[in-house]
């Protein structure tokens, strides 16, 4: 059996949310000290410069957990034709002929890999996460090696199929 999802998953997935909560504790904490401190009132600069970040940060951290993180599986492994893929504490396995298409992203930091399924599973029709792949500079104008790797073989399947 060999891992194809990063260890950095776990990373992304829950220490991004710890980080970002911290942050917006920290406009929580402005907003309540300039609320309850009567004596200390903020003017309206002191209202931009320092919340207005603030609440940039807030709403743009949202925007990339929920369109690039909140989906991510956990772990996918390859045992032969199977797919062992694992999210939360649920595990499910996917044979290969069961994916009808491989979609990755090159230009986006962290890489996904998505496979789509023919039928539903446990986890849902599209199983995103992210390779145990090479980066860097010149690693992102390639195709990904793990998704590459995954298109051959759904794709010799297939062949035995028909």
């Amino acid at each position: 059996m060999r891992r194809l999802s990063a260890s950095s998953t776990y990373v992304y997935k829950r220490a991004f949310p710890v980080f970002w909560a911290v942050e917006l504790g920290g406009l929580v904490l402005f907003i309540g000290m300039a609320i309850f401190n009567p004596t200390a009132r903020p003017s309206y600069a002191q209202w931009v410069s320092v919340g207005f970040p603030f609440l940039i940060i807030s709403v743009v951290s949202v925007f990339i957990f929920k369109t690039m993180i909140a989906d991510l599986v956990d772990e996918v492994w390859l045992d032969n034709d199977q797919l062992l893929v694992k999210n939360r504490g649920a595990q499910t396995s996917v044979a290969l002929v069961d994916v009808m298409n491989v979609n990755t992203t090159s230009m986006s930091n962290p890489r996904r890999v998505t496979l789509m399924l023919r039928v539903e599973s446990r986890l849902g029709r599209n199983l995103t996460f992210i390779p145990d792949s090479p980066r860097g500079f010149a690693a992102a104008f390639t195709i990904d090696p793990i998704a590459a790797e995954v298109i051959a073989r759904v794709d010799a399947l297939r062949q035995v199929r028909r």
